[in-house]
C-alpha cells in the first residue's frame, strides 16, 4: 500500500515537473495597458508568436484557449510566403534568418509606464534581435522599436528592418490614410483591404510627409466610426522616409509592418554595432476614432511633445503683411500692431539675412545667416530690444538645413551639399539640401541657432522651416555608402536637435516644412508645435485640422488668422484658428475698426479658454466630410467647463438642421450654455443661450448649434454651476 502510494506521489511529481518545465520553455509574455493586451508566447519550436491583440484579458487561464497565432517578427528566407519584418544578408551569402526566443525582461520606467524587452537570436548565425515594448497604462499607448546586432566577422547587409509587426485575424479590415500635397494636407480616405498589399510610404528624404502623413487608422469588422467600434491607430516617430505595409494573406489574416522605408537604404551593419529602428506608437480603441485620438493627445502632452505640460504663446507673424519687402521701421511698426492685438510675441519670418546675395526672394541667400545690412542696419538686436520695450517676445524664422545655389555657403562648401557629382542639379524651390550625415554640416546647422542665441539671448522662439525634399541624391561625405544617406541624414538632424535642446532646453520652436511636411512624434520631442499647412483658408483648415487632430493635440497645431479667403468673415477665420495654437498673420489695415476690436477681444477670450482648448479632451461632434456643417468641442479634465466650436459652411437652401449632442460632460452636473466670441455689438442668436441644462440633457438631446447661413461660426461656452 505504502509502495503504491509512493509511486503515485512520484508520478504526480514527474507530471508537475514536466508541466512546469514545458511552461518555462514556452513562456507567456504580456504587454498590457489599462485597456489593451498584446500577448506573445514562445512555441514548442522556440519561436515567438503573437497570440492576441485586443481588449485586455484579465484572466490568465483564458490565455490557454487562444489560437497559436502568427510568428511575431517574421523573417525572410524561411517558410513564410509574405512580407517579412526583417531581411538580412550574411557574410557567406546566405539571406535566411531564423529567430528563436532567448529571454525576456520587464521593468517599470515610471509610475504607469512599463518596459518589456524580448531577446531573439538565430541558432545558426550570431544575429540578435531585441523587441522593445513600452506600455503607457493610463493613456493606452504602446511604443515599440527593434534593436538588431550581430557578431559576424564582416558587416552584414540589412534590406528590411521593421520597427513593428502586428497581426490581426478578423473578418474585415478598413484602412484610413491621410494623403495630400502642399496646401492640401491630411485628406482622409477610408478603404477596405482585400487580399494582397497596400503600402503607404514616402521617398522624399526631408520634408518627408509632403504627400502623405505618417499615421493611419485601421478599423476591424466594419468601417471606422467616431464613437464606436474597434480601431487601431498607429504612427511612426521618424523625420524621414517611412513605410507602412498592410498585407492580407490567403487566410484573411492581416500583418501590419511599420518602420523606415527600406527603399534605396540597404544598411551595412558592422559587427557589434546596434541598429535601432525608430519608435512606432499605437493605441487600440474600443470606442472608435475619438477615444483613440484622446489616448494619443493625453500621451503626447504627458510623455512626448516638448513642453507638453506648458501653455503656448499667441503671436503675430509678419509674412503676409510684408513678404520679403521690409525694413527695421516697418517691422517695429508691426510690433505695435502685435501689442494692439494683445498677442504674446512678434515673429519675423523669411527675408532678414544674407548680404552678397540678399534674401529678397526665395531664389538666393539661403545658407548665409548674417543679417541683411540694408534691411536691418542695427541687426536683429534692435528688433529684440524693441520687442522687449513693448512688452512682447521676439521670434525668428530659420531654414538651416537648406541652401540656395546662389549663396556664399554654396560657393565655399559645395561638398556640404547633397548633389550628384556628374549630373545637372535639380532644384526644388530654388534650393538644395545640406548633407546632415556630415558632422561639419551638423556643426554649421547647430551654429545657426547657437550664434543667434549667443548674440541675442532674448530671442524667445524659432520657426524652423524645411522647404525641400532631398533631390540629386548623393552624399559627398558618405562616398561608398550611399545607401546609408536617407538614414544617416535623419540621424544627423537628431544630433543637431539634441544639441539645441541640451543647450537651450527652454527654447520653444515651431516645426515647419512648407506646411505639414514634417509631423511626427520623434521631431516633436524637440518642437513645441508644428505648422499643419501653408493653406490658411479657414474652410480648408477645417478639413486639415480635422485630419491632424486624429493623432495630435490642439496645442501642437499652429493655426493663424490671415487674409486667405476674404469671403469668410474675420470672426469665422479667427474661430477656426482658436481650435489650435492661435496666431495672426495679417495687417491691421486689412481690417476695419470693428474687426480689429473683435480680434483684440478674441485674443482675450482665447487666453481665458486656452486651458480647456489646449489641455482638455477633444470630441469631434460633426465631421466636415459629407456635411455642410462641422463641430468640435473641448472638455476640461474636471468636466467643469467645455468649449464648443460650430461652423456652417455652405448649407443648402431650407436645409433642416438637427440638434447636436454634446459629449464628455458629467450627466449629473448642471451647465450654463453661453455663446461667446461675438462681434462687437452683436447679440447671440443661439437657441437656449444663457440657459442651464443638465449634462444628461446636453448629451442625449443636444443643442441647435447650426444655422442655415453660409459661413457662420459660433463659439459656445458650457460651464458647470
Amino acid at each position: 500500500m505504502n509502495t503504491l502510494k509512493t509511486k503515485t506521489i512520484f508520478l504526480l511529481f514527474l507530471f508537475c515537473l514536466t508541466t512546469s518545465l514545458k511552461a518555462a520553455d514556452t513562456p507567456v509574455i504580456k504587454i498590457e495597458t489599462s485597456n489593451i493586451s498584446l500577448i506573445y508566447q514562445v512555441g514548442e519550436n522556440g519561436r515567438l508568436y503573437q497570440r492576441y491583440l485586443g481588449q485586455k484579458l484579465n484572466h490568465d487561464s483564458d490565455i490557454n484557449f487562444l489560437p497559436k497565432g502568427t510568428e511575431a517578427y517574421l523573417t525572410h528566407g524561411m517558410e513564410d510566403y509574405f512580407e517579412p519584418a526583417i531581411q538580412i544578408l550574411h557574410n557567406d551569402g546566405n539571406s535566411s534568418l531564423l529567430l528563436k526566443y532567448v529571454t525576456h525582461s520587464n521593468r517599470q520606467l515610471e509610475s504607469g509606464v512599463n518596459e518589456t524587452i524580448i531577446t531573439l537570436q538565430d541558432d545558426k548565425y550570431p544575429v540578435t534581435v531585441k523587441l522593445y515594448y513600452i506600455a503607457y497604462s493610463k493613456e493606452n499607448i504602446i511604443k515599440t522599436y527593434t534593436e538588431i546586432s550581430h557578431r559576424e566577422k564582416k558587416p552584414v547587409v540589412l534590406s528590411k528592418y521593421a520597427s513593428s509587426m502586428l497581426h490581426l485575424n478578423r473578418a474585415k479590415y478598413f484602412l484610413t490614410e491621410f494623403a495630400g500635397d502642399w496646401a492640401h494636407e491630411a485628406n482622409i480616405t477610408e478603404r477596405e483591404l482585400d487580399f494582397g498589399k497596400k503600402v503607404i510610404d514616402t521617398k522624399l528624404g526631408s520634408r518627408a510627409n509632403m504627400f502623405v502623413s505618417p499615421f493611419f487608422q485601421l478599423a476591424v469588422d466594419r468601417e471606422s466610426d467616431e464613437n464606436s467600434g474597434e480601431v487601431l491607430v498607429g504612427t511612426i516617430g521618424w523625420t524621414g522616409n517611412f513605410r507602412f505595409t498592410f498585407e492580407v494573406d490567403n487566410k484573411n489574416e492581416l500583418r501590419i509592418i511599420s518602420g523606415i522605408n527600406p527603399y534605396a537604404s540597404e544598411y551595412q551593419l558592422a559587427s557589434g554595432e546596434v541598429f535601432r529602428t525608430p519608435d512606432f506608437y499605437f493605441t487600440y480603441s474600443f470606442d472608435g476614432r475619438g477615444q483613440a485620438s484622446r489616448n494619443f493627445h493625453d500621451w503626447a502632452r504627458k510623455h512626448q511633445l516638448k513642453d507638453g505640460d506648458k501653455t503656448r504663446m499667441t503671436l503675430l507673424n509678419n509674412w503676409e503683411a510684408t513678404y520679403f519687402n521690409f525694413n527695421e521701421d516697418k517691422l517695429i511698426g508691426l510690433m505695435d500692431e502685435a501689442v494692439k492685438l494683445g498677442v504674446d510675441m512678434f515673429l519675423l519670418d523669411d527675408g532678414w539675412f544674407a548680404n552678397k546675395y540678399p534674401r529678397s526672394s526665395d531664389t538666393q541667400g539661403l545658407g548665409d545667416w548674417g543679417e541683411t545690412k540694408d534691411k536691418l542696419p542695427n541687426g536683429v538686436g534692435r528688433l529684440v530690444d524693441e520687442a522687449k520695450k513693448k512688452g512682447i517676445k521676439f521670434g525668428i524664422w530659420i531654414e538651416p538645413e537648406m541652401v540656395n545655389p546662389k549663396s556664399e555657403l554654396y560657393e565655399k562648401h559645395k561638398d556640404w551639399v547633397i548633389h550628384l557629382p556628374n549630373r545637372d542639379e535639380y532644384y526644388f524651390r530654388n534650393q538644395l539640401v545640406l548633407d546632415l550625415s556630415n558632422p561639419a554640416v551638423q556643426d554649421h546647422v547647430f551654429g545657426v541657432v547657437d550664434k543667434l542665441m549667443t548674440k541675442y539671448p532674448d530671442i524667445a522662439f524659432f520657426k524652423w522651416d524645411c522647404n525641400s525634399p532631398i533631390t540629386n541624391i548623393y552624399s559627398p561625405y558618405l562616398k561608398n555608402k550611399q545607401s546609408h544617406l536617407y538614414i544617416e541624414h535623419v540621424r544627423g538632424l537628431y544630433k543637431v536637435l539634441d544639441r539645441v535642446k541640451a543647450k537651450y532646453p527652454n527654447l520653444p520652436m515651431m516645426l515647419c516644412a512648407g506646411g505639414g511636411g514634417r509631423s511626427d512624434y520623434e521631431a516633436l520631442k524637440y518642437f513645441t508645435e508644428f505648422w499643419p499647412s501653408d493653406n490658411t483658408d479657414p474652410i480648408e483648415r477645417l478639413f486639415i485640422q480635422w485630419g491632424f487632430s486624429q493623432v495630435f493635440p490642439s496645442k501642437a497645431l499652429c493655426a493663424h488668422v490671415t487674409t486667405w479667403n476674404r469671403s469668410t468673415s474675420i470672426k469665422f477665420r479667427t474661430d477656426v484658428a482658436m481650435m489650435g495654437k492661435l496666431g495672426f498673420d495679417i495687417k491691421l489695415e486689412d481690417m476695419n475698426e470693428n474687426e480689429q476690436q473683435y480680434c483684440r477681444r478674441a485674443v482675450l477670450n482665447y487666453n481665458r479658454l486656452k486651458p480647456v482648448i489646449l489641455e482638455g479632451d477633444l470630441y469631434r461632434l460633426v465631421s466636415p466630410y459629407g456635411s455642410n456643417h462641422t463641430s468640435s468641442m473641448y472638455v476640461g479634465k474636471d468636466k467643469q467647463k467645455a468649449v464648443v466650436f460650430a461652423f456652417d459652411i455652405y448649407p443648402r437652401y431650407a436645409e433642416k438642421t438637427l440638434p447636436v449632442r454634446l459629449q464628455g460632460l458629467d450627466k449629473d452636473k448642471k451647465y450654463r450654455v453661453t455663446e461667446t466670441n461675438l462681434m462687437p455689438g452683436a447679440n447671440s442668436s443661439l437657441p437656449g443661450n444663457d440657459q442651464v441644462y443638465s449634462g444628461e440633457y446636453l448629451m442625449n438631446v443636444g443643442l441647435n448649434i447650426f444655422t442655415g447661413q453660409k459661413l457662420k461660426s459660433r463659439v459656445i461656452e458650457v460651464v458647470a454651476e
